[in-house]
């Protein structure tokens, strides 16, 4: 029961802190790769910044305009996992030293190979005539942070020490679902951090809530080495 009673303290925290928060701006995507893409009908599409960001915004649109999200997310989540497994395979998209054309070449034979889509077969070749394979994996994180969003879902990471009950996960998923709205869905991904000592830190989009027990003894220390006022 005591992560639940860490969890009710916190929900004000988190009121407060999701109601002051703003909304990120829209970034211009990467031309080229989506000089012809189009925005889903019904749905506004949120652009990403920075250089990943454009990237993944740029695969999102194509995708979306092919009608194949589903199907590029899934083959930009197998080529994560493949760079993770393979050795071999993560040190080709990481090395530069590979000429431009063997590694487009290479991309191009892997994945038509793998009966991987078009859109996907043709970013990834966009990706290895400019260098930039080695970012696969943060803009994949970033392409599904899009994915996500279009399909109304929010990502919630918990850390604790021990795991959540169902009843204290519901109880986090209704007050998100509160204030987030009825028209997102809510999924909660724990992990066990024994580094915070016990309470909560909730992470989701750029927003965390540290309500941990290190954060309140990191605060208490700071409080301590103020210097007496007599």
């Amino acid at each position: 029961m005591a992560a639940a009673r860490h969890l009710r303290s916190g929900l004000p925290l988190l009121r407060a802190h999701l109601a002051s928060s703003e909304s990120a701006a829209v970034a211009q995507v990467s031309r080229g790769f989506a000089s012809q893409a189009a925005k889903p009908t019904g749905k506004e599409i949120k652009a990403l910044f920075g250089g990943t960001g454009n990237y993944a915004s740029a695969l999102f649109l194509t995708a979306a305009k092919s009608n194949a999200l589903d199907k590029v997310e899934s083959e930009i989540k197998a080529i994560v996992e493949a760079s993770k497994k393979s050795p071999l395979f993560s040190q080709f998209i990481k090395d530069l030293s590979v000429p431009k054309a063997t590694r487009v070449k290479a991309i191009a034979e892997i994945f038509a190979d793998a009966g991987f889509s078009d859109v996907t077969k043709n970013f990834l070749a966009v990706l290895a005539d400019n260098g930039r394979l080695k970012y696969i994996e943060r803009i994949a994180e970033r392409f599904v942070d899009l994915t996500m969003e279009h399909k109304g879902e929010m990502k919630v990471v918990v850390r604790t020490v021990i795991s959540l009950t169902k009843e204290e996960e519901k109880e986090l998923k209704e007050t998100l679902q509160d204030i987030l709205g009825e028209n997102k869905t809510i999924l909660v991904e724990q992990k066990i951090d024994y580094s915070i000592m016990g309470g909560l830190v909730i992470e989701f989009g750029q927003k965390v809530l540290d309500i941990s027990i290190r954060n309140r003894a990191k605060q208490m220390e700071a409080f301590l080495r103020q210097p007496l006022d007599f």
